[in-house]
């Protein structure tokens, strides 16, 4: 009697303190989730009371739109891109600032300042950058890259799409980072260190072993905000020129929103999530992997 007593007043603390946690969570991401692969069945303009049932049909349709493969496909080599640059950046600047220079918490502040910035301010920001700043210093020192603006070219305006994005993450990424190498035992580097291992060696197959948790973090969270980018996207390019910086999230908005043709579009965000979840779970096993190796 008295067991299930306590049992029954630990299922009460319990509930208690995660119970609103967990009712929030099913009200704002579970149910529209749930909601949202109920409406990938129907055919829906965002504004009709009459909902035909699609059954498979909007899927069908998914992979009939060359548009939307074309939007993941360069998602995809965004993803690769700044997913790749952010990580590096980050850890350069972490060891920079861990490396005792001079305000160093100056530095820290200052690089982590731009993930403060909202996505859509900070695209605006970059526009005029870009705009502006960038072509009046190309025609005043006459450097070829800067004499006309970076947004009006298709190529260009993807890579000020990566440097935004890198600029805005870096610093976010750089704390994880800092948090990793401060963990690392400094006793064991010293002892590296006096037994004659050259810094790059210490780097290389000490500190970047035991970095590996650090980096499965910032990995994962790097490609997540890459995948589902659409703030940045939006405010900075607007998807121009000539649609040549379409990103995925943005072509299901429009596919929803702008064309009201929410069942495709939404069937299109099921398969964008169901790409992404199989990409950041990859990356956590192989990332697991190589913890325990390390």
């Amino acid at each position: 009697m008295i067991s299930e007593k306590n049992r029954l007043k630990r299922i009460g603390n319990q509930l208690f303190f995660t119970g609103p946690t967990l009712t929030a969570f099913a009200a704002v991401i579970l149910a529209p989730f749930i909601y949202g692969i109920y409406m990938t069945f129907f055919t829906w303009d965002g504004i009709s009371s009459d909902m035909p049932f699609a059954g498979f049909g909007n899927y069908l349709g998914v992979f009939q739109d060359d548009k939307f493969w074309t939007s993941v496909w360069l998602t995809l080599k965004y993803v690769g891109a700044t997913v790749v640059l952010i990580n590096v950046i980050a850890f350069l600047l972490s060891y920079l600032v861990t490396s005792g220079m001079r305000g160093q918490n100056f530095f820290r502040a200052a690089f982590f300042t731009p993930n403060l910035i909202g996505g859509l301010v900070l695209g605006f920001i970059w526009q005029f950058v870009f705009n502006n700043l960038f072509t009046t210093i190309g025609a005043k020192y006459d450097i070829a890259l800067f004499s006309k603006t970076w947004l009006g070219d298709e190529t260009l305006a993807f890579w000020a799409l990566v440097i935004v994005t890198v600029w805005q993450y870096a610093g976010y990424m750089m704390v994880i980072f800092i948090a990793g190498l401060m963990s690392v035992p400094k006793d064991v580097l010293e002892a590296a260190k006096i037994d004659g291992t050259g810094a790059w060696k210490r780097l290389t197959h000490m500190t970047l072993p035991l970095m590996v948790p650090s980096f499965i973090v910032t990995i994962f969270l790097s490609l997540q905000r890459a995948f589902m980018v659409y703030d940045v996207n939006y405010a900075l390019t607007g998807g121009g020129p000539f649609g040549s910086t379409v990103m995925a999230s943005m072509h299901v908005y429009d596919k929803a929103f702008q064309r009201f043709d929410y069942g495709v579009g939404q069937a299109e965000a099921f398969v964008l999530f169901f790409l992404v979840a199989t990409v950041t779970i990859f990356q956590v096993y192989i990332g697991k992997r190589m913890e325990v190796e390390a």
